[in-house]
């Protein structure tokens, strides 16, 4: 375990923009930061640093916090991983304490396949480099294909022995789990029950993740063993922690050079990767053998608007691409296109130049995707006026997916003057397949959204989501001059009442059981409400205040003891059988209070620096400035700070929230009243007139309390 101490050296040193540029291409906004989010699917930029913070926030989707907060997320590390990703970034020794059994056991799943794939990349670096048959097998393979010692320690490359359970034993020997060996696909069981390695006999290709952890591996079985054999690569399976669509090879190598560079090149396989490396081109990324996904598309786009394509010639492969590019255009990349001479691929038109001649050639026959389709499918046609129609279908198929209206334009004309058409025909046909585009898009997303709220209503766990984005970047308090009514009003709130609102409708609990509080409240929106935005304000000094102390109360004896924030309106709620409404508001209140009293503890930072992102998310939200001035304000005058005025402020806060659920009682109890229903039974009638009166009783005093006059009508 880590200690408390290191933990608060790692926070420190963790400067938030450093963490976060490591994978999103941040530009200055402002006193802040923006970037494409990368935890969904970001067209725009909503993804907001903030140095004096310390945090992250993505507007749209919610998601955020600290930076041990986003590598967690990022990385799918836990709470601890996270500080120890981050304490070697940093250079900080973590002093560890050995970890009883339960807590190994206590480890899950993910971690367990991680740490063995950092061991088994080790183990085949060893292999390769230490061994008789790694230096005479695998590095003479290395070799042969031109990469130097550099290269090869760079991409952690490796050598599986030829012993078909080499790894399975010596795993074994060192403490892993079998369970672990086949869910991460290094081993797998054959009929007769035994382990066998999955890459015995062949050089190795670790797979990264933007981080640097191991992901998986790919193995590639060596030239002489290659005759007859239709799959020269063996990669790991799917698994907990490899999702092969969502990977790309190089990214971890690649990413400082196209931010650099502004422009990232995709190949097919990881040795044209690393030849492209040892030419003295870094941006480069593999989708391994397989089909573009959306998911490595975004990858690339939070470091780069611009993407070239090699492809080496082959009609087929790029015949099969084209889906590819449309997708690349969908995402808003700006797609170059470029072809090898003689069949080359990347890798080898890299062993025949060198690397100031592979850099030149990059940079002269990279041509625009228009221009390089069109010449590929008019030398296809060859005048045959099918071929030709459906060359334009599949011109027009890829501008459709271009949203930028401007490019899309562009591309109209570079089009129409290349086939030599009009641009009205290009115009109507493009339009009509967009159309068809958003018509399929909008099904899609239907269906998505009806999925998701049939797994909602089965799961129904509603608690577990993370703060709503309708949460506003700052709550201002309320003052003498912009009053309570200075957050806008919703129509609804949700069904939390006091009891002693209506106690008046409940018989003594000696001769009744205690029922359900009746309210007429309805249970769906409360965020959108008014009554929500009255107890975001009482989160909101609970982070920013709720340590400090209120006032001084006397006991029986006389004797004066101090009463802080937090516990004033923890007093407040329960003097009312209240409760926030929100379960995370809840847990806040209660964390605040069984930490209040700890030396140097200051609830702001304290959450803002929470293990827990649901946490540092909100006092992310709602630890804004601590001021605001009024409209009134003066140079001559003096600002007031809230942290001045806490004995005024904090009970003021708590009147409107008690009022704000009334008076949402009120009305709805007047809209039940105008039920057909309830007008045609007296009974019924009479007991809500009943409850109504005791609520307008309630609102009375608690209007008085805050000062206002109210005309009591009943």
């Amino acid at each position: 375990m880590i200690d408390k101490a290191t933990v608060e050296r790692i926070l420190e040193a963790a400067q938030i923009v450093d963490v976060v540029s490591d994978f999103v291409t941040l530009r200055r906004a402002g006193v802040n930061y923006k970037g494409l989010c990368p935890f969904h699917d970001d067209r725009t930029p909503s993804f907001v640093v903030s140095p004096s913070k310390g945090l992250c926030k993505c507007f749209s989707c919610g998601k955020g916090g600290n930076a041990v907060h986003f590598i967690m997320e990022h990385e799918q590390l836990t709470y601890p991983e996270a500080l120890r990703y981050l304490a070697k970034k940093y250079h900080i020794e973590i002093q560890e304490r050995e970890m009883s059994d339960q807590e190994k056991q206590a480890q899950n799943e993910r971690e367990s396949m991680f740490v063995l794939n950092e061991w088994a990349r080790d183990f085949f670096q060893k292999q390769l480099t230490d061994t008789v048959d790694g230096r005479a097998v695998g590095m003479a393979y290395f070799r042969s294909r031109g990469f130097r010692d550099d290269i090869i320690k760079k991409f952690q490359l490796g050598f599986s022995p030829m012993e078909r359970n080499a790894l399975a034993n010596e795993a074994k020997s060192k403490g892993f789990k079998e369970e672990y060996l086949l869910k991460t696909g290094l081993c797998y069981k054959k009929e007769n029950g035994l382990l066998q390695d999955r890459f015995w006999g062949r050089v190795i290709f670790p797979v990264h993740t933007l981080s640097g952890k191991v992901v998986a591996f790919g193995g590639r079985v060596l030239d002489s063993a290659t005759k007859g054999v239709n799959m020269k690569y063996q990669n790991s399976p799917e698994s907990a922690i490899y999702s092969k669509k969502k990977e790309l090879y190089g990214i971890f190598q690649a990413k400082q050079a196209i931010v650099k560079n502004d422009l990232c090149y995709l190949v097919e396989g990881y040795t044209d990767v690393i030849s492209m490396h040892m030419a003295g081109v870094e941006n480069v990324v593999s989708s391994s053998g397989t089909a573009l996904t959306t998911n490595q598309i975004q990858m690339i786009h939070r470091f780069t608007d611009n993407i070239t394509v090699l492809y080496d010639g082959d009609a087929a492969g790029i015949k099969a691409s084209e889906r590819g590019i449309d997708m690349l255009l969908a995402e808003g990349m700006n797609v170059k296109l470029l072809l090898l001479p003689d069949g080359d691929d990347p890798d080898s038109f890299a062993r025949k130049h060198n690397a100031t001649e592979y850099q030149a050639y990059l940079k002269d026959h990279q041509v625009d995707f228009i221009k390089f389709k069109t010449d590929l499918l008019l030398q296809e046609a060859q005048g045959d006026p099918i071929k030709l129609s459906k060359l334009v279908n599949s011109i027009v198929q890829s501008i459709a997916v271009v949203r930028d209206e401007i490019t899309r334009s562009l591309y109209i004309k570079e089009t129409a003057a290349m086939l030599g058409m009009e641009e009205r025909l290009l115009v109507t046909a493009i339009n009509k397949q967009a159309t068809a585009n958003k018509s399929e898009e909008k099904r899609r997303k239907n269906n998505e959204s009806t999925d998701t709220r049939q797994n909602a209503s089965v799961n129904n766990r509603p608690e577990t989501q993370e703060i709503p984005p309708a949460i506003p970047e700052q709550v201002p308090f309320p003052t003498s001059e912009t009053g309570s009514e200075s957050i806008p009003m919703p129509e609804s709130i949700p069904p939390v009442l006091p009891e002693s609102v209506v106690e008046t409708m409940q018989a003594p609990a000696e001769t009744q059981p205690k029922e359900t509080i009746p309210t007429y409240i309805p249970t769906q929106g409360a965020e959108a409400m008014r009554f929500y935005q009255k107890e975001l304000l009482l989160v909101q000094a609970l982070i920013r205040y709720g340590e400090q102390i209120l006032c001084n109360v006397e006991d029986e004896q006389g004797n004066e003891s101090p009463l802080t924030v937090a516990e004033y309106i923890n007093y407040a709620l329960q003097e009312d059988d209240l409760k926030l409404h929100k379960p995370l508001h809840q847990e806040v209140l209660q964390e605040t209070l069984s930490h209040l009293h700890e030396e140097q503890f200051s609830a702001e930072r304290y959450f803002l620096n929470h293990p827990d992102s649901r946490f540092s998310s909100l006092a992310f939200e709602l630890a804004s400035e601590p001021h605001q001035l009024s409209k009134y304000h003066s140079k001559s005058q003096k600002i007031v700070q809230d942290n001045e005025r806490l004995m005024e402020l904090i009970p003021h806060l708590m009147t409107d929230y008690k009022l704000a659920i009334v008076e949402e009682e009120l009305k709805q109890i007047l809209n039940k009243l105008r039920s057909p229903d309830i007008l045609k039974d007296k009974n019924a009638y009479m007991e809500i007139m009943k409850h109504y009166k005791a609520i307008k009783e309630t609102e009375s005093a608690l209007a008085r309390e805050r000062g206002d006059r109210v005309i009591t009508n009943i």
